[in-house]
């Protein structure tokens, strides 16, 4: 029995847009082009936008208001933020501007069967792992450890995908470490979060050069919804289901939103330093979140950062005053640290055979030799009376 066909139709005012799209969407491949007079259901609607915008996103929302569609392609000239926003909220898959290059309209009809296809097979998403890089205090180098782990991951063979997410209100940094400017950040979505997917976040998402895919935090707040512990959520979900590793700057853990960012990773880097002062609030914040219901010992991982083989206090010392085995060390390399930043440059890209850059590389290996889970059973808050 011949496999139904999937239904299109297409409203665009352009001829030559028109021509492409037809000449793309052949029967032979599974599409059928609807005639303009049909009404009946389409599975797929390719819509341009004209110069009224708002009312053309009026009879989107109609059409979907009234099941007449399944799926919208959006067509515009105009491209940004505001636009690119709206035509998420409106329920778009793909955005396009003319004029129409084959290729992007032929991974969309494919990326389009795709969902199709999972959604009749029930085909699960990649569960990718979550690591999120937490400080005992400030300034003990989270975004620096953050940034150059998801690098390393990135640069590995048998990683496919890496993100990398910063979740710090006003101080995030990740794009100087990178020299990269967003056109997006976070706080662009997390005014109508159920209406992100896949297709709308990688076009939010900056890919650097090393192939890390960046979303940066607002850096400041006017007319920014907070990310609430539900925004968080969902957001680090979907991206688990699209990326090998998500790496999140997650600053320091001080409120229900970063809670949850540890509630959901699968492993948590908290970084401190050998001072007095790192290591008392290393030993306060392990305890704290042990009394939340944390499995410590299984996800919570510590690291010393700017390590010196002679510090005063030593490693065994640390050990002994967090009652903890120190997981990693990072040495202290000011110089090329520092160097680093200043150039917006990753240290396998700035200096990749200093002791510092290897030190991150093998904590990346580690961390991929440790991809057995342990069950997140107890992994919860307990609720506090």
């Amino acid at each position: 029995m011949a496999m139904a066909q999937i239904k299109v139709k297409i409203q665009v005012k352009n001829a030559n847009t028109r021509k492409v799209l037809e000449e793309l969407i052949h029967p032979e491949e599974g599409f059928h082009i609807q005639s303009p007079a049909d009404t009946s259901w389409a599975d797929l609607l390719i819509f341009e936008l004209g110069v009224d915008t708002e009312k053309d996103f009026q009879v989107i929302e109609s059409l979907f208001d009234l099941n007449a569609v399944g799926e919208l392609f959006l067509i515009s000239k105009e491209f940004g933020p505001d636009l690119l926003l709206k035509a998420m909220r409106s329920g778009a898959k793909e955005f396009f501007s003319p004029p129409i290059k084959k290729e992007e309209i032929t991974q969309a009809l494919l990326r389009y069967k795709e969902r199709i296809d999972k959604a009749k097979t029930g085909k699960t998403e990649k569960a990718g792992r979550i690591v999120e890089v937490i400080g005992s205090k400030g300034g003990v180098g989270t975004t620096s450890i953050a940034v150059n782990l998801a690098v390393s991951l990135a640069e590995k063979k048998s990683v496919q995908s890496v993100a990398l997410v910063d979740t710090k209100i006003l101080y995030g940094e990740i794009p100087l470490f990178l020299e990269i400017k967003p056109s997006y950040h976070w706080g662009e979505i997390t005014n109508d979060i159920s209406r992100l997917d896949t297709t709308f976040l990688m076009n939010i998402l900056s890919r650097h050069s090393t192939g890390v895919y960046v979303l940066p935090s607002p850096a400041h707040l006017n007319g920014h919804k907070p990310p609430t512990p539900k925004i968080i959520e969902h957001l680090l979900s979907l991206m688990q289901g699209m990326f090998d590793f998500v790496v999140v700057d997650g600053g320091q853990p001080l409120d229900e939103t970063c809670l949850k960012i540890i509630e959901v990773s699968d492993t948590v880097l908290l970084v401190s330093t050998l001072t007095l002062q790192c290591l008392a609030n290393t030993n306060k914040l392990l305890k704290s979140l042990h009394n939340l219901g944390y499995p410590t010992k299984e996800r919570l991982k510590v690291i010393i950062n700017r390590h010196q083989k002679n510090s005063e206090i030593s490693l065994k010392d640390a050990e002994s005053g967090i009652e903890r085995k120190v997981f990693w060390t990072i040495p202290n390399d000011y110089r090329t640290s520092l160097s680093a930043i200043n150039q917006g440059k990753p240290f396998s890209q700035f200096s990749s055979k200093t002791a510092i850059a290897k030190s991150v590389n093998e904590l990346a290996e580690s961390l991929l030799k440790g991809e057995e889970r342990p069950a997140k059973s107890g992994w919860k808050l307990l609720k506090r009376g």
